[in-house]
Order: C-alpha cells, then structure tokens, then sequence
C-alpha cells in the first residue's frame, strides 16, 4: 500500500513539472508575438490620434489589448492560481469618439496594459521560458550521449561543456541531469514567478484601490439615502391615499350599520360610496406597488416593462429591445426607474413629438447594458445639481454604472446609460 501510495505522488509531480514545462513552453513561444504585435499597433494607432485616424483606431486597439491581458488573468488563475485584479474605469458613452479615445488613454489600468506588453515580451518571455528549459534542456544532453553528438560536428558546446567525443557527450549527459534534478523540481514555482511578474504589472496599485473603496462608499451612501427617501415616499402616499381611503370606507361601513333598519336607502347609498372608494383605493395601491416594483418587470423583463412604460406615455414612443436574456433583478429595476425618470424628463421639459428608446446587450469585458433614450426636442439638458438627471446618475452608480448626455441647444438630446451586468 506504502509502494502504491509512494508511486502515485510521483506520478503526480512527474505530471505537475511536465505540465509546466509545456505550459511555459507556449506562452514562451506564443504570448511574445502576440505582445508584440499589440504593442506596435497600439503605438501607430496613438502616434495617428492627433490627425484624426487614431481616434477611430486605437478604442477598437486597446479593446484588443484589453482582451489579451484579461486572457492572461484567467491563465493565472486557472494555472497557478494567482488572481489579478483588474481596475478599468467605465468608458464614457459618447457621440464624440475624441472624449472616448481620450478617456480610454487617460484610464491607468489600459497604461499598465501597454506596459506589460513590453514587459511579457521581455522578462516575461524569459521567466515562461525557464520552465521549460530545466525540463526540456536535459533531454538535449542525454541524446548527445546516445549518439547525436556525432552528427554535432566539432565546436558544439553543451552548456559550458565542448563536445568533441564520447566521454565529453557522457559529461554533457551527466549536466543534463543536473540540472533535471535540480532544475525540474522547481518548474512550477518558476512559471508561478512568470505570473507573479504579470501580477505585478498588471494589478492596481493600493491607491487606485483606496479611491475604488471610496467610490463605493459614496454610491452605497447615495444608495442608503435613496432607500430611506423611497421608504418616506411610500409611507407619505399610503398615509395620504389608500389608508385614507380605507379609514373612511370603515367608517361609512359602521354608518351602514346603523341605517340598515332605520335608513335603508342612505345605507344604500353609502355602501356604493365605500364601494367606489375600495376600488380608488385599490387603484392607488396597485400604483404604489408599481412604483416600487413593477409586475410586468417581474414577470416579463425589462424590455416589456420598458415597452409597457412607453404606452404610458402622452409622447409616442419607439422601443427598440436587443436583450438575449434578463440581467439580475437589482439591475433590472435600476435600468426600469433610470429609463422612466428620464422618459419623464423628455415629455416634461423637451417639447418632441416624438422618443426613441434602444435597449441591448453587449456581452463583451464581462458584459455591459447600454440604454439610449433620444429625443429632438429643444434640447439644453444637463446632469449638474437640482436635475433630475443627476438622481438617474447617483442611481446607475451604486451598480458601477456610467450616464453620458449630449444635449446641444436646439437639440437633439440623447441620454444614454451603462450598466455592467451579465445575462442569465
């Protein structure tokens, strides 16, 4: 049983250094061309940017860019187990592809990519290359002392030994195995240290993550006093509206009771009052409740809420849905009550005859909601303090999200909203 045991763990490290050493061997041999050739697009690209071409290139580029070191985040992990972090900030919705090239530039985890290009092409080649070396190399040695040194011709070195005949091919073989003992043993913390290089590139610095923290605690604040503000608003139009309602219909119920053989035609008529205020009193809790969460957003998703909601309005409205699937419920009603308050914006304040709506789903970078609500109405539309935009925006960042207005005087405005969230 000891034998059997003994022999599996050998199997077992036997197989772990193989492995590394081929893992090593193909980011040795793929991953440097690839980060060259990243590099050197991303550097025309930018070099084109002040003659214009660049800011059409270089987002689509350093997506690219993005999407190889994202690669190399999963290999880490699924690999060695290192998990790197990664912090890309949101990249501004806009008409103007200046403002987007300019942010995605200005943004430090896409400077931190474009370096470790150089990097993974340089040390990185050489720290995923050395797994590979102490187990590969050595087999180069044996096959010198079975013969192949024949072939060699005079002048051939193996490592510091010159191979001129069979005893030298022996001491090759003998440094060959050498380094195998020596070498090998070490091949997984040796591709382990080619990811710890990637981590150290490519991971945000603490004082981006101090800032990360702080961003949160203010949208978790926003968010806080959101909820309170919802609860006080609810509060206020049950105890205004439906409680109202209902206290009255009991006390008309009870006067009923006491007409019903004195009076029986006034306790007809104040049962039908407390019928007819039983149903207003229903309606305004049916209104309450969508308010909070509308039923058709539950059952059939944001894009038919968001249909639903356009019906609503006095304002004919276009809706345009591209959502293979439904995001989470948190998210979807986010999008709903961002979608609505700005709908209701347009037909307050635009004057358009008429609003396009599009909804769709980008599964690229872990996926991203997009909603755009345009209008060409008279356009002038801000998100500064006391705007009604301004709520929309504290909303669509508790989840990491972004709103971009462009709204020229005379129009046309067009809102549109990130959310980063993936489909089920």
């Amino acid at each position: 049983m000891m034998t059997n045991t003994n022999s599996g763990g050998l199997r077992e490290r036997v197989r772990e250094v193989v492995l590394a050493a081929v893992r090593g061997l193909v980011l040795a041999v793929v991953m440097p061309a690839i980060s060259i050739l990243c590099f050197v697009l991303t550097a025309v690209s930018v070099a084109l940017v002040p003659v214009g071409l660049g800011v059409l290139t270089t987002p689509w580029i350093l997506g690219g860019v993005r999407d190889v070191a994202d690669a190399r985040r999963r290999l880490a992990e699924e690999w060695c187990g290192i998990r790197i972090r990664s912090g890309y900030r949101p990249p501004p919705v806009t008409a103007n592809p200046w403002t987007r090239t300019l942010a995605l530039l200005r943004d430090p985890q896409v400077g931190r990519d474009v370096l470790w290009l150089l990097v993974d092409m340089t040390a990185g080649f050489v720290t995923a290359l050395l797994p590979a070396l102490v187990v590969f190399y050595p087999l180069e040695g044996f096959a010198v002392a079975a013969g192949l040194w024949r072939v060699l011709g005079d002048g051939y070195w193996y490592g510091f030994v010159p191979v001129t005949g069979q005893a030298t091919a022996f001491a090759a073989a003998g440094l060959g195995a050498v380094i195998l003992v020596a070498g090998a043993r070490r091949a997984p913390a040796l591709l382990t240290a080619h990811f710890r290089l990637t981590r150290a590139v490519l991971a945000p610095g603490e004082g981006e993550l101090t800032e990360r923290v702080r961003v949160l605690t203010e949208t978790r604040r926003d968010a806080v006093d959101t909820s309170a503000a919802e609860l006080r608003r609810i509060e206020r139009d049950l105890h205004d509206g439906a409680q109202a309602r209902l206290v009255a219909m009991g006390m008309d119920l009870g006067t009923v009771e006491m007409l019903l053989d004195k009076d029986p035609e006034k306790a007809r008529q104040l049962l039908a009052q407390a019928r007819r205020a039983s149903v207003e009193a229903l309606g305004e809790l049916r209104d309450l409740v969508r308010g909070i969460h509308p039923p058709v957003l539950a059952e059939r998703g944001l894009g038919d809420a968001v249909r639903a909601l356009a019906l609503r309005l006095p304002v004919p409205t276009e809706v345009a849905v591209d959502l293979p699937g439904r995001a989470d419920a948190p998210v979807e009603s986010a999008a709903y009550f961002a979608v609505s308050e700005v709908l209701t914006n347009a037909v307050k304040h635009s004057g358009a005859d008429r609003i396009w709506v599009d909804l769709h789903h980008v599964a690229e970078g872990g996926g991203m909601l997009r909603i755009s609500v345009t209008d060409h109405g008279r356009g002038g539309a801000a998100t500064g303090a006391g705007s009604g935009l301004a709520g929309v925006e504290r909303r669509l960042g508790t989840f990491d999200g972004v709103l971009a207005v462009s709204s020229p005087v005379g129009g046309p405005t067009m809102v549109t909203m990130e959310i980063p969230c993936a489909l089920s």
